[in-house]
């Protein structure tokens, strides 16, 4: 068992222990809790490529010491080519999961360093970045050991993933993801964050990086152009929020995914569940989060209502009609929608009490599965998200966004102990919040067996699947309600998502946690 480390004044905790200590170096230079996460968001770009990189997208919570959150929301929108009458007249009646159309938005990650990086500098930070990206360029050019999680990653689609341009030359070994280890380089990748390093980060936007990362896309056939990258940044934003019992709870407004969450919380503690009936637990928690995702979900790509929409969901008539909704005893029909994606989530805090909470993502495993040769960026696939059907919520369009799995984690308890957490998955994620909520340690709550809603092996329906380190008799009565249950073989399996924590408490000192399904770690002064 992973126990919850504690340490004197700051902490930093990230899925892969070369992030953390690029965290935990910045922190001992006297950088800030926003220096040493570009740190580690730059590290995890390298060394976890099935799950997050630069040519995928962002979400950041930063509270001030003086208690005020704010959002970097650096998801990007749909390119102005992106109209679904290309793929109509190909014969398509899906936009593609894996390939150069399914790269319909702009990657939005390096624009939310760039101004978390504007948000550091004005609480002091001095660190340039050079120092703060050397560990990124440093492992990306000599090499890091293949990681447990990278290796296991294998998608249902993999052949496919396989064939696409630049893949099986950036990520495979003899038609197969090297094994755990051996030693991978990203020479290219290296020499793109050099550039962006000396020129600034708005270079990967509007600059020599920009240039040569449009004319790749083109001879791709990526549907994005230069002009959509050089008028692209992210932007500030802020929070929705959530009083929970003694806690409030943030998350980054749509198209981020944590209005989801807070609605999946609001609706189950109107549940009234006892924590100690174990199957009231889960099972009203798998329906709430039906019931709050099918809600969210249309909500979380047009411009014109992702700041008005969450305000008139998060309100208690609604958990009340929805909690109206659930039977206590029976299962939903399952959800139609897609459900989660591979995210990272990594964590900071620093001896003044600024916290930092952020998730990066390339949608699926390996995003698009296309590299471009001349930067060695791999473009996410989040445009798979938009429907070709003109009349669903989700339909194609330039400028709109498309929903991004990204649901970074901040609590503030009344009693002054302050939270980062997160997996990237609102389903963990509530899972996680409950118990650190009903005062379990950090470790013990990110140990705990969990479960999600996601697609059946053999990708054909939604079920319930679980860590099968619960009690036999909950599983037979959850299958007795009607849940399709599925059981994951591994004691902490990879397909339930990374999580991790950190708390700065009333005294100054700070707790922090890794998942033991990760290859991270918690580290600190």
């Amino acid at each position: 068992m992973t126990s919850t480390q504690r340490f004197i004044a700051a902490a930093v905790t990230a899925p892969h222990s070369l992030a953390t200590t690029a965290g935990r170096d910045i922190l001992a230079q006297g950088g800030s809790a926003l220096e040493a996460m570009i740190a580690m968001a730059g590290v995890m770009a390298v060394v976890y490529p099935h799950r997050n990189g630069i040519g995928g997208d962002g979400a950041w919570l930063v509270r001030e010491p003086r208690g005020k959150v704010h959002v970097i929301d650096a998801s990007g929108m749909a390119g102005s080519g992106a109209t679904s009458a290309p793929y109509r007249k190909a014969g398509y009646d899906d936009i593609p999961l894996r390939g150069p159309k399914a790269v319909l938005s702009v990657p939005g990650a390096v624009a939310g360093w760039d101004l978390a990086l504007e948000m550091a500098r004005a609480f002091g930070g001095r660190l340039p970045l050079t120092d703060l990206l050397a560990p990124a360029i440093r492992h990306a050019r000599d090499g890091t050991a293949q990681s447990r999680s990278s290796a296991a990653c294998l998608p249902s689609d993999f052949a496919d993933l396989s064939a696409q341009p630049g893949f099986a030359e950036a990520f495979l070994v003899e038609g197969k993801p090297a094994a755990p280890g051996s030693l991978r380089r990203a020479e290219t990748l290296a020499g793109t964050l050099e550039q962006i390093a000396h020129a600034g980060l708005r270079d990967f936007y509007r600059g020599d990086a920009g240039r040569e990362i449009a004319a790749d896309m083109a001879r791709a056939g990526v549907i994005l152009q230069r002009r959509d990258l050089e008028k692209y940044t992210a932007r500030l934003r802020k929070p929705v929020s959530l009083r929970f019992g003694h806690v409030t709870l943030f998350q980054p407004p749509p198209p981020a995914s944590g209005l989801g969450l807070l609605l999946a919380l609001g609706i189950h503690a109107r549940l009234g569940v006892k924590p100690r009936d174990e199957f009231a637990s889960v099972h009203a928690l798998v329906e709430a989060t039906k019931r709050a995702l099918s809600l969210a979900t249309p909500l979380c790509i047009d411009p014109a209502v992702l700041d008005e929409a969450p305000a008139l969901l998060l309100a208690p008539m609604i958990f009340e009609r929805e909690a109206m909704e659930i039977a206590r005893d029976r299962a939903a029909p399952m959800l139609r929608q897609a459900l989660g994606n591979q995210n990272v989530w990594m964590g900071a805090i620093d001896s003044t009490g600024l916290a930092v909470s952020c998730c990066q993502s390339l949608h699926g495993a390996y995003g698009s599965g296309v590299v471009l040769p001349r930067t060695g960026v791999l473009m996410h696939n989040r445009g798979a998200s938009f429907s070709l059907d003109a009349r669903q919520p989700h339909a194609l369009e330039p400028g709109r966004y498309p929903p991004a799995g990204l649901a970074p984690g901040l609590a503030v308890q009344d009693e002054g102990r302050i939270i980062a957490f997160g997996s990237g998955d609102v389903q963990i994620d509530a899972q996680i919040f409950l118990k650190i909520a009903a005062d379990m340690g950090l470790a013990e709550a990110l140990e705990a067996p969990r479960f999600r809603l996601a697609a059946t092996p053999d990708a054909r329906e939604i079920g319930l699947c679980m860590e099968d380190r619960f009690d036999p008799s909950l599983i037979r009565a959850l299958e007795r309600a009607g849940h399709r249950i599925v059981l994951d073989g591994a004691p902490y399996a990879e397909a339930f998502a990374h999580g991790g924590a950190i708390a700065r408490h009333r005294d100054g000192s700070v707790g922090a946690a890794h998942d033991p399904r990760a290859d991270g770690g918690a580290d600190g002064l």
